[in-house]
């Protein structure tokens, strides 16, 4: 796999152009897909090169360029369900925040702002709406950190950054592979891809506390034995040991709340989302955002970005719009990227955006660990 493309002159500091071409992935991640799987695509050990034009010489960027990246201070993005109404207030204070508040407007056709302030807490709750709320908003958070004293060096000192989900896009959006306009964008597609697919489906995510990623399978795979094809549940989110969420349909959904204390777990809480996302059911939202994808400008990122599907970074933008694709049907290794951030001995990290979701996954896996929330 490979593309070679020949880009506008830039500096060997700023993000390169990746290619535009339309692309399908051949190989369609099922609804077991596990991070295994991936390596059928080849994207973890891929070695994608793309030419790229830097003055007159033509320098080959591989996909692998960031992979022995040495960790220090991380940005960390929130997903959907760390939106709360009031957010975007502390952001009014600070014009370049606010700033991003009035562009969004242009975009989306709304006044986004009246929504994260004032709600209704439904209408915020939406796909549709809390993916773009929580996109703008945690940029927002990152505008409030450079205005307050040491905060642009902060900034400056970070060397990796990764998001949970849709944080993926708000990671990628501020490592410089794409504009702030065009990330929210596909956030709007991907918002209104997932909420159309969620519609198609009677399904739903639960979250299991108190067990580890095994009993979590077991508890599954239980559940499965119980009900059809169309309602199957499996892992979506790998967020840390005693805290996943399991996707899937309806009827496997409520086998898995029925089962969970036969297999010794704390307790289960339904989450409030439009269905089973990172699983199967999300397909009819590929092909849409492979599609917004390729009209896209994705640029190498400044930084590593690590992935939700494979918990690597990638420098290749062919490469990255692939991923983001496929995303959405792709299980979240969340767990994995922060076990292998702290490993590689990362100091400090700030989680950026309402909420503070990440950082109580980050506190359970390491107690001190560094980590400090940023909020608009």
């Amino acid at each position: 796999m490979s593309s070679s493309v020949v880009l506008p002159s830039i500096s060997l500091t700023k993000p390169a152009f990746g290619s535009s071409q339309s692309f399908r992935s051949s190989t369609c991640l099922g609804f077991k897909n596990e991070i295994r799987r991936v390596s059928r695509w080849g994207l973890g050990k891929s070695r994608v090169f793309m030419s790229v034009a830097v003055g007159s010489e033509a320098v080959a960027v591989d996909d692998a360029l960031f992979k022995d990246y040495k960790p220090s201070s991380a940005f960390l993005f929130p997903g959907q369900g760390a939106q709360a109404v009031g957010m975007g207030v502390e952001a009014q204070k600070v014009p370049a925040a606010a700033e991003l508040y009035k562009r969004a407007n242009d975009i989306l056709g709304f006044d986004l702002l009246d929504i994260c302030i004032n709600g209704p807490k439904e209408k915020l709750d939406s796909t549709v709406l809390s993916q773009p709320a929580i996109y703008v908003t945690s940029l927002a958070a990152v505008e409030v950190l450079r205005a307050r004293d040491g905060g642009q060096q902060i900034i400056d000192s970070v060397d990796v950054t990764c998001g949970l989900s849709l944080g993926e896009y708000t990671a990628l959006a501020f490592a410089g592979a794409f504009s702030f306009e065009d990330g929210l964008k596909l956030v709007k597609l991907r918002g209104e891809a997932m909420q159309d697919a969620a519609d198609a489906a009677k399904s739903g995510m639960v979250s299991i506390i108190g067990l580890d990623s095994a009993k979590v399978q077991q508890l599954c795979d239980a559940a499965n034995e119980e009900v059809d094809e169309a309602n199957k549940v499996q892992i979506a989110n790998f967020l840390c040991t005693g805290n996943y969420a399991v996707s899937g349909g309806l009827k496997g959904i409520e086998a898995v709340e029925a089962k969970a204390k036969s297999f010794k777990a704390r307790m289960t809480v339904r989450l409030a989302v439009a269905g089973a996302f990172h699983t199967g059911f999300m397909e009819p939202a590929v092909s849409r955002l492979e599609a917004a994808l390729a009209s896209t400008v994705i640029r190498t990122p400044r930084i590593p970005v690590i992935s939700n599907v494979d918990a690597e970074p990638h420098a290749d933008p062919f490469t990255i719009k692939k991923i983001l694709a496929r995303q959405v049907t792709s299980p979240v290794q969340w767990e994995t990227t922060v076990k292998t951030l702290l490993n590689r001995g990362l100091k400090k990290s700030y989680e950026l955006g309402p909420g503070k979701v990440i950082a109580g996954i980050v506190k359970r896996m390491d107690k001190g660990a560094d980590i400090e929330n940023i909020g608009a």
